[in-house]
This record gives C-alpha cells, structure tokens and sequence, in this order.
C-alpha cells in the first residue's frame, strides 16, 4: 500500500505511471514572476502595438483682450476640433433661426439622394430668396443643393423636400429625426426653408438653440461636399440641357472680405432678425462661430472672430507627470 493505492489492483505499468504522477504533487511550479523574486531581476517589460493617438490641440485664452460685448439675442463660439465653447451668450435659448434651417435641409437631402440624380421642379413657391427656378424643369440634385447653400434658395429646398419619398412632410420629420440623432435638443423643424410660416399647413415655428447650430456645423463641415459648397462665393448652374441658367450669389459677406471664413450659412426674417453661423480657418485651426438675433451679423461675427484669434492660443493637451 503506498499513497493509499492497494497496487495489488493495477499492473505494474500502470502502478509505474500513477507514481510518476504522483511525484509532481511535491514539487511547486514556477512561472516567470517567481523567478523574478527568487533571482532579484527586474520584471520584464513587454512592448505593445497599440498606436496612441497624437495629443489634441485645445484652446487657451490668454486674457490679453476682454470678450466684446454683442447685440445678438444668442452667441456661441465653438472650437472646430476639440468642441471647446470659448465664448456663450444665451447658448440653449429656442430662437427662430430663419435660413440657418438650410444646413440641416442639405444634410437631409446629401443623405437621401445622389449627387446626379435629376429631380423634376414641382409647382414651388417664389417667396423670400430663390434661384428662379421653373415648374418641370428638370435639374441635378448637386445643383439644387449648390443653389440652396450659395443663394439660400427657398424654392430649391421646397423642390429637394417635395421630391423627397413621402414628399415635403416626410423630409421634415427626417429632419427631425436627424436632429434627435445628433442630440441637438434644443432644435426643431416645421418646413425645409426656414421661412417663419409654412404654407402648407404646418402652423408651428422652428427654433434652434446657437449651441445645438454649432454642434451641427462641425458635423456638416466633416462631408468634404458640403464644406465646398458653403464656401463658394458665386457659381452658374443650369437645368439637364443647360436651357436654363440660374446664376447664384453668397449672402455670407464675410466670405469677401474676412480672412480665413469658409462659410457656412446666413439667415434672416423679420422676426428672426439678422442670424449667421460661421467657419473661420486660421494657421489650421477652426473656428465655429453663431449669432442669432443680432441686429449685424457681420460686424458682430468679425469681431468675434477678430477676438478668438488675438485672445488664444493652441497647446497641445498632455496628462501631468507625477
């Protein structure tokens, strides 16, 4: 009897392996961290292949010049890459935003259609800014799109939304739908124009919060087509057999005149008042800037932007050394 084994029971092969076996019940493993303790080594470092992102760039203010004060019922200023708010006024207040509707408009329908699809002109209201465009012309959508963003068209947002599977009520819930998809909670939509009264039956308003029209704006400027088409100043389009000739004209003076603007988008009604949501670019940094309900968007935006660059700086953000 051995280990409490009867070995009267097992050949003598087997009694040999379960005592082989049973060796290994009296000798302790040892595994590289034992190792390290017995011998007093160091502990082995081992390498990764992870690829740590390169530290991001954040605004810092200087206090070198005191924010000016505006007229705008709502401002923010918003860092393009970092999302940092570098100046507010009144950023989650529900105002109507008149044309800045148009940036979620073109969103919408850059993510329905194709960019050479043709869409036939319905019968579309001529009020407020358009593109003259004709009942049954039949145009691309790129050039719709082109003249909603440059000329702020109404009838090229009504012909986009009619034409849109469900037609125009259809388009605006995808409006909406987008809009609680980016979390923009302060935002809602009634008509793809941003005209203060829709026509065909919607009898609320829109409104729009600057925070959540910034937040938009940095989602927008990501789609290369988008950004091209905010910052063009003047372009010709025509319909598909180039009969039809629509001449468009930015709003955005900034554009002309201000360095480093690249859009995006101006509105105004008579009771919206004067709104613009901005992009400057400077030394590669970018700059997101919304006023709503100002009484001069322009001036009011350029000193802002004058503001932001002369007040700031970029440094790197790193995690203290302890």
């Amino acid at each position: 009897m051995i280990l409490g084994i009867n070995l009267k029971k097992y050949p003598v092969k087997r009694v040999f392996f379960i005592l082989l076996g049973s060796l290994f019940l009296f000798f302790p493993g040892q595994n590289h961290y034992q190792l390290t303790q017995v011998l007093n080594q160091p502990a082995r470092v081992q390498g990764t292949a992870i690829d740590f992102p390169t530290p991001a760039f954040y605004p810092v203010n200087t206090g070198v010049n005191q924010a000016p004060f505006l007229s705008a019922r709502s401002v923010l200023v918003m860092d393009r890459d970092s999302s940092v708010i570098l100046y507010e006024k009144n950023p989650l207040l529900r105002l109507l935003p008149a044309s800045t509707v148009k940036m979620m408009t073109g969103l919408v329908a850059l993510e329905h259609y194709d960019l050479d699809q043709v869409l036939t002109v319905p019968p579309v209201s001529h009020e407020g800014q358009d593109m003259e465009l004709v009942t049954g012309e039949q145009i691309k959508v790129i050039d719709l799109l082109y003249g909603l963003l440059v000329s702020s068209a109404n009838d090229a947002a009504l012909a986009l939304a009619q034409n849109y599977p469900g037609g125009e009520k259809a388009f605006v819930e995808a409006m909406n739908k987008k809009a609680q998809d980016l979390n923009l909670a302060n935002s809602f939509f009634t008509n793809p124009t941003g005209m203060d009264q829709e026509e065909l039956g919607f009898t609320s308003l829109s409104y729009a919060s600057t925070l959540d029209l910034a937040r938009l704006s940095v989602y927008a400027l990501k789609k290369p087509v988008f950004a091209q088409m905010v910052a063009t100043p003047k372009m010709v389009v025509t319909d598909i057999t180039g009969g039809i000739v629509h001449e468009l004209f930015n709003i955005n003076e900034l554009l002309t005149f201000l360095e480093g603007v690249k859009g995006i988008k101006t509105g105004w009604t008579e009771n919206a008042g004067e709104c613009l949501v901005a992009y400057t670019e400077r030394e590669g940094r970018g700059v997101i800037t919304v006023v709503l309900g100002s009484n001069d968007r322009f001036g009011e935006t350029q000193t802002l932007v004058e503001w932001v660059f002369a007040n700031h700086r970029w440094q790197p953000f790193l995690p203290t050394q302890e």
